[in-house]
């Protein structure tokens, strides 16, 4: 009776964490755009105005929801990891120094695998669209409060991801915790309005490996392309690479 009692409590704790890290993250990013490109998160007509407040408060409200739902599965490996039955390290000695790296783009380039194919597979079928993926698109535009604006379905098919990997995949505490900020980052950043790589880095090298907000912001107008998630190799290999968004450029993509 007292294991329920913990993983409750651990689910709860984690449930906190997650929604926390969610409200301080995707608030830093609002207000970097709203800094960046003025009239973003507050448009001079009052119609719209109040039309974005509402998107923003069902946004942080799906999102709170997304939290909990990811938080489950985290406190059944976090138990498990207590008693030894993960393959979560904290001695770095413990693996090949290499493989702190290694196992960072491990576990992301799985997450970008799942993502890209479920993501695409909820845009395929309208079934699927509506009962778990409709949610995140209600957001028009999205904000830098969209980017766990789910459905609880669709919050529930990516939450077991890495909850999964780590009775699989060794990795380290420390590289765990950057893999989940990079996640957090990427997916508030992405959804944020406005891009914040000079044009320089969105054209070159790095805009055709990884995505950015250039690149995510014009899936949600044209919902049949650039479905990845950090990575654009999927999409070009698969034909559904759309390009770069115009709407989110300034200022930022016409500097170098």
């Amino acid at each position: 009776m007292a294991e329920p009692l913990v993983l409750a409590a651990l689910a709860l704790q984690l449930t906190l964490i997650v929604a926390l890290r969610y409200l301080g993250v995707s608030a830093l990013f609002a207000w970097i755009a709203a800094r960046l490109r003025p009239g973003t998160y507050r448009p001079a007509d009052p119609d719209r105005r109040a039309r974005l407040a509402r998107q923003v408060r069902r946004e942080i409200g799906w999102s709170l929801l997304s939290a909990a739902l990811y938080a489950a599965p985290a406190a059944v490996a976090l138990a498990a990891f207590a008693r030894g039955g993960t393959r979560l390290y904290t001695d770095v000695a413990a693996m090949p120094l290499w493989w702190l790296p290694a196992s960072v783009l491990v576990y992301l380039l799985a997450h970008d695998a799942w993502f890209y194919w479920s993501h695409r597979a909820m845009h395929h079928w309208p079934l699927l669209f509506r009962t778990m993926h409709a949610v995140h698109h209600e957001s028009r535009p999205p904000t830098a409060f969209a980017s766990m604006s789910f459905h609880p379905f669709e919050a529930l098919s990516a939450a077991w991801l890495y909850p999964l990997m780590v009775f699989l995949v060794p990795i380290h505490v420390g590289a765990l915790v950057l893999v989940l900020l990079v996640a957090t980052v990427m997916a508030v950043t992405n959804h944020m309005g406005v891009e914040l790589f000079p044009k320089g880095w969105v054209n070159g090298w790095f805009g055709r490996h990884v995505i950015t907000a250039s690149h995510h912001d014009l899936h949600h107008s044209r919902y049949t392309a650039n479905y990845g998630l950090y990575f654009r190799f999927w999409d070009r290999l698969f034909g559904t690479d759309a390009g770069l968004s115009t709407r989110v450029q300034p200022p930022f993509l016409g500097r170098d």
